[in-house]
């Protein structure tokens, strides 16, 4: 019952927020409509700990900073090597294992992996990782990384 009014109120602010209308009427609708919608997720058994991972907030807010930065740090690594007269590219494909055991865990690591300019995830299988590198150097940092180890703390809610 706890994750039904985690969802119905994680809901009714996203709808606030993209309305931006507050009137009472339309306030109204809007807890309607998401207590419509807990109703459905719940008949359909959807309301679990991986269809809504409200124990990962916390640890959310410490990854998405680091997140951010390493995305940043990246672009301006990839712009360096765009610009360079030379353009000292080596296409590289590297498989590794990754730490994560839960499909959350798996996903995250898979979405931050091609957020990441320069690194895209191509197969993400439960035991392996297919990443394609713009370079060597970032292969290798793919597969024993700060971002799996992260990303492990981040799967287990710390």
């Amino acid at each position: 019952m706890l994750k039904s009014a985690s969802l119905a109120f994680f809901l009714f602010v996203f709808w606030l927020l993209m309305s931006g209308i507050y009137e009472p009427f339309l306030m109204g609708a809007g807890l309607g409509s998401s207590l419509f919608v807990v109703w459905i997720a719940r008949r359909m058994e959807l309301v679990d700990a991986e269809g809504h991972p409200a124990h990962l907030g916390p640890a959310a807010l410490t990854y998405w900073p680091w997140l951010v930065k390493e995305i940043v740090l990246s672009a301006l690594a990839v712009t360096r090597i765009i610009l360079d007269p030379k353009l000292p590219i080596s296409p590289t494909l590297v498989r590794f294992r990754p730490r994560q055991t839960t499909t959350v865990g798996l996903v995250t690591h898979a979405n931050s992996i091609t957020l990441t300019p320069g690194t895209i995830s191509l197969e993400v299988a439960p035991g392996e990782f297919l990443v394609h590198a713009l370079t060597r150097e970032g292969a290798q940092a793919v597969t024993d990384s700060e971002m799996d180890r992260r990303v492990e703390r981040f799967e287990a809610g710390r």
